[in-house]
């Protein structure tokens, strides 16, 4: 277990770059006092910012670039002029180089992709990596996945996903054998993309060993809790995802509304103020900021890249616990272990139907 947890943060990346991102790291840093922080990014933005956070300033070395990924480039322009030498790419060159442990950025996601694909590689048998995510249900939590990392998926990148999936449920959520499921638009085997129920099938016909297939999920099954593991495309899981934060708002709004209305419900808050605040830290979805890229040689974080210095706090929060757990090393090993089962089974399942 590492005495310090080391983390590469990408200063320029997001809405709103090192205005956010710095005292976000500076919540993370009392939650987490054995943080370092690497920061990339242009120095004369950085700075000011920093001197400001003198508990943050002593934690962290600032690495000068003048380069950053814009939020609207698309992956092949980042790379363009961007590898090498942007804030995105220096903090994911520290993680391959040893001189981090973990990456968080809150920049583009296609050249966050892109570059950690090109920069750190891929697990053995993992041919694209995918965004996984705690999402609060009404049984604790489910992993979901991938949340926008790529988009469209065949039967077989499906099935690392559930593999994937199941490894890290296993080790975040203790349970030898988590419930996985596919996100589809009915639990009926005949519905669905056809890449969604071939992957259906040959789940059904190798159950694998290592996780419990439990079949087809719908939308309302997330919340729900249905499964530990929900497995989904990029697009679907993406605007999942963001329905969801979108509906958190929207209910927060009406609630704030309805509590103000009237002397009586403004004295009805105060008499259950304690029970809206639960309500409130449920819905926050600042609390569950932060995917993981699955399937990379190195632990690189997702934060939203409309977060807040709280939400990129969870960001980071995140990371610092895929580290100090040593989480990816056994993610990978369970990850190859689920990939050799998968492949044989889908080996044998693909013989038997020819």
């Amino acid at each position: 277990m590492p005495d310090k947890v080391r983390i590469a943060l990408d200063a320029m990346g997001g809405d709103h770059g090192a205005s956010v991102i710095l005292p976000g790291a500076d919540i993370a840093l009392t939650r987490h006092p054995d943080t370092e922080f690497l920061l990339f990014g242009d120095s004369a933005l950085i700075n000011p910012v920093l001197d400001g956070l003198p508990r943050l300033k002593a934690m962290s070395k600032v690495i000068h670039t003048d380069v950053a990924i814009r939020m609207d480039d698309k992956p092949s322009q980042a790379l363009r002029y961007g590898r090498w030498k942007s804030s995105m790419w220096l903090a994911l060159d520290a993680v391959k180089k040893g001189e981090a442990d973990v990456a968080v950025s809150a920049g583009n996601t296609g050249a966050l992709m892109a570059m950690s694909r090109f920069n750190l590689k891929m697990i053995a048998g993992i041919e694209r990596p995918a965004i996984a995510a705690l999402w609060p249900t009404l049984k604790g939590e489910s992993i979901v996945l991938d949340l926008g990392a790529s988009i469209g998926a065949d039967e077989a990148h499906l099935i690392n996903l559930a593999a994937m999936g199941s490894a890290m449920a296993r080790v975040l959520f203790d349970i030898e054998r988590p419930t996985v499921g596919l996100l589809n638009i009915g639990v009926e085997e005949v519905k669905g993309l056809e890449q969604v129920r071939e992957a259906g099938r040959i789940l059904r016909e190798t159950n694998p060993s290592h996780f419990d297939y439990r079949g087809f999920v719908e939308g309302d099954d997330i919340g729900k809790g249905t499964v530990d593991v929900v497995v989904t495309e990029g697009f679907a899981g993406n605007i999942a995802l963001k329905a969801a934060e979108g509906t958190a708002h929207q209910m927060g709004s009406y609630l704030r509304s309805a509590m103000n209305r009237t002397w009586a419900t403004r004295l009805g808050y105060l008499l259950a103020r304690s029970a809206f605040q639960t309500l409130r830290e449920k819905m926050d979805p600042r609390k569950s900021n932060g995917g993981v890229f699955l399937g990379l040689n190195g632990i690189v974080i997702k934060s939203h890249g409309g977060a807040d210095a709280e939400g990129t706090a969870s960001a980071i929060d995140m990371g610092y616990d895929m580290v100090r757990y040593e989480l990816l090393a056994k993610i990978g090993q369970s990850i190859a272990r689920d990939l050799q089962q998968a492949t044989e089974t889908a080996r044998l399942a693909g013989g038997a139907t020819s």
